[in-house]
């Protein structure tokens, strides 16, 4: 079944999703009713919509600042100058990446951000599925978030140092996460000997720390004595 993103609808007019959240409000998104767009305009964006570019694209406008109306101009800027994208509430749009699938893009913005964090929106996603009747949420979160991970080809020279940027952040946040929870066991080992010592000093032996290994002895292990 094909999937197709940054599509949607606001009752019974489809609209394309520019931005899927704005700055500072997340509640809020920008799109634009594709049915009101002249030909020059709506048939390249749909081509932009549908290509590689704009499928691994975060947000449709990457692609639509790279992508040309008929008449040679960029697509973005002529939406924008013509003042024909809207700021809609996310509440208000039903995300249809196919014809039996559909999601709020509320829901979807929330459980795509909590994917960035780990695989329990999945679950979340499905008892969205079971409870409201959509049809494969975890499935549209799971192609989105694989999505986000395409080819790096797609990015022009022009927007290289921002991926850059982007891939460094990211390492310089696993980084960050990954020194914490170090933290936290250490501490936790630390706490855990502490208690073990108090509880009975005699089966613990000295603590030896990881920079100092300790000198193997030479020669034969001593016979161990058995008595009956």
């Amino acid at each position: 079944m094909s999937f197709l993103r940054h599509v949607g609808k606001i009752n019974d007019r489809k609209v394309a999703i520019i931005f899927r959240e704005v700055p500072n409000e997340p509640h809020m998104c920008l799109v634009t009713y594709t049915e009101t767009l002249n030909r020059h305009i709506h048939d390249p964006m749909m081509k932009s919509i549908e290509s590689d570019i704009g499928q691994h694209s975060e947000n449709l406008a990457d692609a639509l600042n790279r992508s040309y109306t008929t008449d040679g101009k960029v697509i973005l800027h002529v939406l924008h100058s013509q003042g024909l994208i809207k700021k809609v509430q996310t509440a208000q749009v039903l995300v249809t990446p196919n014809s039996s699938t559909a999601i709020k893009l509320a829901e979807l913005n929330k459980i795509l951000d909590e994917m960035k964090q780990g695989e329990s929106a999945v679950k979340r996603m499905a008892e969205i599925d079971a409870s409201r009747g959509i049809q494969d949420p975890a499935d549209i979160a799971r192609r989105m978030r694989d999505m986000q991970k395409g080819p790096e080809v797609v990015q022009s020279a022009s927007d290289g140092v921002l991926g850059n940027n982007a891939l460094a952040n990211n390492l310089r946040a696993q980084a960050d996460r990954m020194t914490r929870e170090a933290n936290g066991l250490m501490s936790e080992a630390q706490r855990l000997n502490e208690e073990a010592r108090a509880m009975d000093p005699s089966i613990l032996p000295a603590t030896i720390a990881l920079d100092q290994p300790v000198a193997k002895k030479r020669g034969r292990p001593a016979k161990t004595k058995v008595t009956a």
